[in-house]
């Protein structure tokens, strides 16, 4: 498929989500050809700027994270931006920014919101206002989109109202992850998997998001957010679905996110009776990371030193359907961890009747672990006969390593999921009744949380999170991978 010609309005520009993740994927595809030859990006901010002190400013803030990038596709690639002011309370700027667009009449038009989703809605009237909502213009919406079910719908609606539910791209950039699309290829392109991806055979799921950053500049943001909001509400959840959705009809974008919201609606809830049993709720103090001390939670910068806020969220959480039925799905997220990692583990059940010898320290099950991140790899754990003349079962495992495998070159999450934007695919993004299905599972741990007087759980800067943690899995008989 061509990639048509269209122009990418990046509103919050000059944010940091636009520096370190949107325009160096967008130089990525750049320089791998996939952007047709007229392609613009128009950056914009609140603040008056001239292109040639917006590219400037790319100079120190987004090149030198661009490992190896040739000067002369650099160049070429700052000849496709334009900076326009585009400030939502200033229907002037609007209207520039719309003549801009419209003088060239670009086969689509993509609208990037990287800016607070309270702005969301003053953008898009504007947009409508100046003929920027034609069924060629996509928006795309960044997390988190709303506080709680209420305001999400609010955004929603208020979106609705100028653009059809097939032009609104809500983006969740695990989604675009080599690996997790790999995970469907896993499941249901080979008949090896399939027919063990079930309860009978299936111990249990973990899925974690672990990072070693702590709140960094946006203290005043997560103090108002929380991991539960930022990190579980959006991409632990779809994470959840891709690994236990039944198989699509086809690849089709509604097949596969009517799957997604199937799971979604079969999850357990967590009444607040539940909510001391089935979640941890942690915050960090001062320790070390990477060898090198870090202050707590509540010293960093805009907290507040009464804050509840938490920075770690362990839950068990439980769909209620015929294949996962008592099967533990335990979902983990916390910043400074001891490491930065993201990985789905499948728990495999043992053999109903062991016949060989085994050291007490060799974990009897088989897992099945994908990683997302730092790496993307997906790794097969099982038992063989250890080398010797007894009979006795040692580990081992099979590695697919995803750049050492395939010599080619592998799109970031990025860039693949802004390319499927110009595309027109919508596969790959949350539909808005996924989304408001996800904000009633979590709501009752918010509000439970929200009116309690008990703080969360201290853990140590650099460690696994709270000990509550592994006490979560212990009850069930099950470790946390990095303990087993």
């Amino acid at each position: 498929m061509s990639m048509p010609d269209f122009d990418m309005v990046l509103f919050g520009g000059t944010g940091d989500l636009a520096r370190r993740k949107l325009l160096p994927a967008l130089f990525d595809a750049h320089c791998a050809g996939l952007l047709h030859p007229n392609a613009r990006i128009l950056a914009t901010g609140s603040h008056p700027l001239s292109t040639e002190d917006y590219v400037g400013s790319l100079e120190q803030s987004v090149r030198p994270g661009l490992e190896h990038a040739p000067p002369e596709a650099w160049a070429t690639f700052l000849a496709r931006i334009s900076y326009v002011q585009a400030d939502a309370r200033v229907p002037g700027h609007f209207d520039a920014l719309a003549a801009k667009v419209l003088q060239r009449s670009p086969e689509v038009v993509v609208c990037y919101l990287a800016t607070g989703p309270h702005i969301f809605v003053p953008i898009c009237e504007q947009l409508a206002r100046t003929g920027l909502n034609h069924p060629n213009v996509r928006i795309v919406l960044e997390k988190p989109l709303g506080h709680d079910l209420h305001s999400s719908d609010a955004i929603n609606s208020a979106v609705a109202q100028y653009f059809a539910e097939d032009q609104i791209y809500r983006i969740d950039h695990y989604l675009g992850k080599e690996s997790v699309q790999n995970l469907m290829a896993i499941r249901f392109g080979n008949a090896l998997f399939e027919p063990l991806w079930r309860r009978e055979w299936v111990q249990d799921v973990q899925i974690t998001i672990a990072e070693e950053l702590g709140v960094e500049t946006r203290g005043e943001f997560y103090d108002n957010t929380g991991a539960l909001r930022d990190m579980v509400q959006n991409h632990l959840l779809q994470l959840l679905c891709m690994v236990a959705m039944e198989p699509p009809t086809s690849l089709s974008e509604d097949a596969i996110r009517d799957e997604k919201i199937k799971i979604l609606k079969a999850l357990k809830p967590i009444t607040p009776q539940d909510v001391a049993e089935k979640t941890v709720r942690g915050q960090y103090r001062a320790g070390a990371v990477g060898g090198k001390p870090v202050v707590g939670y509540l010293d960093e910068k805009g907290i507040a030193p009464d804050s509840h806020t938490e920075t770690f969220v362990a839950i068990k959480a439980e769909i209620a359907n015929w294949r996962w039925s008592g099967v533990p799905f335990y979902l983990r997220t916390g910043k400074r961890m001891q490491s930065r990692v993201a990985e789905i583990v499948i728990h495999l059940r043992d053999v109903p009747h062991a016949i060989f010898p085994r050291p007490l320290t060799l974990s009897p099950q088989n897992r099945l672990v994908i990683r997302l991140q730092p790496e993307e790899s997906i790794r097969l754990y099982f038992l063989v006969k250890q080398p010797g003349d007894t009979v006795a079962l040692t580990g081992t495992s099979l590695d697919l390593d995803f750049a050492n495998s395939f010599k080619v070159r592998r799109a970031g999450a990025y860039e693949r999921l802004l390319l499927d934007v110009i595309r027109g695919r919508l596969g790959l993004f949350v539909r808005r009744d996924e989304q408001a299905q996800a904000w009633r599972w979590v709501e009752p741990i918010i509000d439970t949380w929200a009116g309690s007087t008990v703080p969360p759980k201290a853990y140590t800067a650099g460690t696994w999170g709270p000990a509550s943690s592994s006490a979560l899995m212990s009850r069930d008989g099950s470790l946390w991978h990095e303990e087993v």
